[in-house]
């Protein structure tokens, strides 16, 4: 649901991934509205100066952590070590939002450095309500799941995505992360349509909104693109942004780049036109 005033994620507007390279840049950063996300698993030990960077950015601004490796898709039980150190993270930084992908990437004692897809079955969706309900109590706290970037329809599907997503809300009592560059490559490759998405989608489940650039697979051209988050956003993802937000109000949105990273100046610049939309939709509220 939309924050309530003493939510701490109540007056986040625009925020950008934190880069290293970038410290210096972020730490000195004036902007209504702005915070900065970070992976978690880049964290998770008990000192030093990683630690100490983001402690420091946290006192600045406020944080969100955006988990890529809890596996809440897969049928096996999650890693309770890896748990354990997360909320430890979240004990010490106090983040804004906390967030996790509906993907799975463990299996059998292997872990696969990807975001693999999971079926959207009622098998599946009891072990991914399950795992969301036990991160959430390990976490003590509400945790927004992303929608995935899809590449190939051909899963045993019984759900819809946007049912399977609200059905997944309505046990667990999660939020969702809506990532619209997410929604636009799906529908490009699958043939569906992104604008239908972000009107279906539950309103009050969204906690958080990305936006990231994409590019055309090497190999087929611009039959198949990849969320690969290492470009400007480009004008049509812009555009379902602004539909979604004018539909559901302001979220706190960021704009993703973890490849071909240009200057810090460079992407506080793109993220004005998150900003923009933003504002525009609190002032009518």
């Amino acid at each position: 649901m939309p924050a309530s005033p003493t939510d701490p994620a109540a007056n986040l507007g625009a925020g950008l991934g934190l880069k290293p390279q970038h410290l210096h840049e972020a730490l000195a950063a004036s902007a209504p509205g702005l915070w900065f996300e970070v992976h978690p698993e880049n964290s998770l030990v008990a000192g030093g100066p990683r630690l100490a960077w983001l402690e420091a950015v946290r006192e600045r601004h406020p944080l969100s952590l955006h988990g890529v490796s809890a596996s809440l898709g897969g049928a096996q039980a999650l890693d309770a070590s890896h748990l354990a150190r997360l909320a430890a993270l979240v004990r010490r930084l106090q983040p804004a939002l906390v967030s996790e992908h509906l993907a799975w990437s463990r299996w059998g004692g292997f872990y696969a450095p990807d975001l693999l897809p999971v079926p959207r079955t009622t098998e599946a969706l009891h072990h991914l309500a399950a795992h969301v309900a036990q991160l959430q109590d390990t976490l003590g706290q509400r945790v927004a799941i992303e929608n995935p970037a899809h590449y190939l329809a051909r899963l045993p599907h019984d759900w819809s995505e946007l049912d399977f997503l609200h059905e997944l809300v309505r046990r667990t009592g999660c939020g969702l992360l809506v990532d619209v560059n997410n929604v636009f490559v799906s529908a490009h490759n699958l043939g569906t349509d992104a604008r239908a998405w972000v009107d279906g989608v539950a309103g009050d489940a969204v906690m958080e909104i990305h936006v990231a650039g994409h590019h055309a697979d090497p190999a087929l051209g611009p039959r198949l693109l990849i969320d690969s988050h290492d470009a400007p956003v480009c004008e049509a993802v812009w555009r379902l942004h602004e539909r979604l937000v004018a539909r559901i109000g302001a979220r706190p949105t960021l704009l993703e780049r973890d490849d071909t990273i240009p200057p810090f100046d460079a992407l506080m610049a793109e993220r004005t036109m998150a900003q923009a939309a933003l504002a525009r939709e609190r002032e009518v509220a």
